[in-house]
């Protein structure tokens, strides 16, 4: 039997998928009270991003909502999964007005790899440094605590969650997002800074090696390629971190030799020097 009327048929599992249907899933769900019309362009790319994340290439995603809420944000999803993108289960996670989506296997394998790891991937760059450093043991033993308890939210939400996509809200007192969110996204090492400081911190003018990895994803289009990780790591710390660099780059290989969405991996880097640096 077909669809009912005004229903749309739902793609089978690793097949092409239909480019309008995604984008008409992303304007529909999340163009919501804005002034302008998302473009097609940004709604593929997103629907790329969902799909790096269904396919175990990245722990998280982390979604800007502008005037979507976590509802909006659902049924989008429940959208690309009857356009057959997305057949593993995911989890919307919200923190603080932030919105990630997770591949809540992949997710809670990093945070547990972070809290095993020695020396602790934490990068201090508080205003007041001079430089960027790694954590002392005090405050990565502070960040391994905020972490362990996200890990148990996270295991308890896996263990009652009954539908494709399941959700959940922390509660993330006294954390450090901008720590905790750059472990989450599977970043090999997070940024972090003292609290009483505000978001300022010492990387302006500093040598900072910019990673960016990329991969086509003909499933969606034809030449579409996505950016799957962006981050930096200060110059200064990568003989330090080189373990970790290593470590990270040939998981995302292996992991990518075990998917058929995406094609053509790319990992690049650059070396840059900016006069001021958000985090």
């Amino acid at each position: 039997m077909g669809p009912a009327a005004g229903e749309e048929a739902e793609a089978p599992a690793g097949s092409a998928l239909s480019a309008p249907r995604l984008v008409a899933a992303a304007r529909e769900e999340l163009g919501a009270g804005r002034r302008w019309r998302l473009p097609a362009a940004r709604a593929l790319q997103l629907a790329g991003e969902v799909l790096a994340v269904a396919a175990g290439l990245k722990p998280a995603l982390l979604y800007d909502c502008g005037a979507a809420g976590p509802a909006d944000l659902r049924r989008y999803l429940d959208r690309l999964m009857e356009a057959g993108l997305a057949p593993r289960r995911l989890h919307l996670l919200g923190m603080e007005g932030w919105a990630l989506l997770l591949h809540p296997g992949l997710a809670q394998q990093r945070l547990a790899a972070v809290l095993r790891a020695h020396p602790a991937p934490f990068m201090d760059v508080s205003a007041g440094r001079q430089c960027p450093a790694l954590c002392g043991p005090v405050e990565a033993e502070a960040i391994r605590g905020h972490l362990t308890a996200l890990l148990a939210h996270l295991e308890a939400a896996e263990a009652t969650a009954t539908s494709p996509v399941s959700s959940s809200e922390v509660v993330p007192t006294g954390w450090n997002l901008c720590t905790v969110v750059g472990v989450l996204l599977g970043y090999p090492a997070a940024y972090t800074f003292a609290a009483e400081e505000g978001a300022e911190n010492c990387l302006g003018m500093t040598p900072l090696r910019v990673f960016t990895v990329q991969a086509s994803c003909p499933r969606i289009r034809d030449g579409l390629r996505v950016q799957i990780y962006s981050f930096s790591i200060p110059e200064s710390l990568c003989t330090e971190l080189k373990e970790v660099l290593d470590t990270w780059c040939g998981e995302l290989k292996e992991a990518f030799s075990t998917q058929s969405d995406f094609v053509d991996l790319c990992i690049s880097c650059e070396v840059v020097s900016l006069p001021a640096v958000v985090l």
